[in-house]
């Protein structure tokens, strides 16, 4: 129940702080009349989400039980790809989100009322569309068809959680560290994606669409029994199975090393290299920019400039912008 409400509370985090951006913008820009495209499109966002869920949980129960394990695999996959991408995304992006959003919604302002709801449909949408799919497949592999209801209130009480953490922003009653806060959470939720990827491999398995179903790793069914209290704990959090197969482990171990490894590292690691390999270049480059520059002035001919010398300062004062400055 623990990782369920890990991830409502993480997603519906991100998309409440998009809300919290969007109105707030509008507001202190006294534009209170786009309030209600914005709403609007939020709205449209939310329906689509909940409908792309029901969706994904009734329309599997038409399928044959093989059918149903290669999509409910396939789609687990699928949600560990999109999830992986969103936390490296939100450590990237997340100090630039807010001029990027005001951006948007400054070119939406101009365009009109249509371009406003699309404006929220898809800053939403997409959060709303990887909390469905990624919550389906680990709501799935907690339950594996025991019929408890715990992992979706726990998704539930995390997604409320969240709202009411974005309506505290927005008031200014709650201040916390966003960057530590998604960088735990972002962790722990890497954690959680393995044990997602691990039980839709399973998945694939039993589909017969990969082998090994017969081939388990360990089997600690007697120490660690499924229906105890500790096990049914450890299965809430982290998708843990007592009798995994040996493709399950290596694929869990193959994911969650590497992927864990680089999330936690610092920001700028690997691009230091680079860093001073690029500023050698353009010091080289301003080098000889000048020693022209300067042969050129010496014959009495001030026009010319070399060309590369006008392509980076260009794309200096290019880069020098932030988007929505403009705005």
């Amino acid at each position: 129940m623990f990782g369920n409400y890990l991830i409502g509370l993480r997603e519906g985090l991100e998309a409440s702080l998009v809300v919290c951006i969007l109105i707030a913008y509008l507001v202190k820009t006294d534009r209170r009349d786009a309030l209600r495209p914005i709403w609007m499109g939020i709205g449209v966002a939310i329906a689509l989400s909940l409908g792309f869920g029901f969706a994904l949980e009734y329309g599997s129960q038409e399928l044959t039980f093989e059918a149903q394990e290669l999509l409910g695999g396939s789609l687990s996959i699928v949600a560990v790809c999109l999830v992986t991408w969103m936390v490296f995304w939100m450590r990237r992006t997340a100090r630039h989100l807010k001029a990027e959003l005001h951006g948007k919604l400054d070119a939406a302002l101009q365009m009109g009322t249509a371009a406003l709801v699309a404006t929220a449909f898809l800053a939403v949408g997409r959060e709303g569309l990887e909390t469905a799919l990624f919550v389906w497949a680990s709501v799935r592999a907690a339950t594996d068809g025991d019929g408890t209801q715990a992992p979706l209130v726990g998704v539930l009480l995390g997604i409320a959680t969240a709202v009411v953490l974005g309506w505290l922003f927005y008031r200014g009653a709650l201040r916390i560290n966003l960057a530590k806060f998604f960088t735990w959470t972002g962790g722990m939720l890497v954690v959680v994606a393995a044990g997602v990827l691990a039980y839709g491999v399973h998945d694939l398995q039993e589909a017969r669409f990969l082998g090994g179903l017969a081939d388990k790793a360990f089997n600690i069914t007697t120490t660690i029994p499924p229906d105890s209290w500790y096990g049914t704990l450890l299965k809430g959090v982290f998708n843990f199975q007592p009798d995994p197969t040996v493709l399950q482990v290596t694929v869990w171990v193959l994911y969650l090393i590497p992927t864990l490894g680089l999330f936690l590292a610092p920001v700028g690691f690997g691009r230091s290299v680079g860093v001073k390999e690029q500023k050698a270049t353009d010091e080289k480059a301003d080098s000889g920019g000048k020693a022209a520059s300067g042969g050129d002035r010496a014959d009495g001919d001030d026009s010319a400039v070399p060309d590369g010398e006008r392509v980076r300062d260009g794309a200096r004062g290019a880069g020098s912008r932030t988007v929505g400055d403009e705005g």
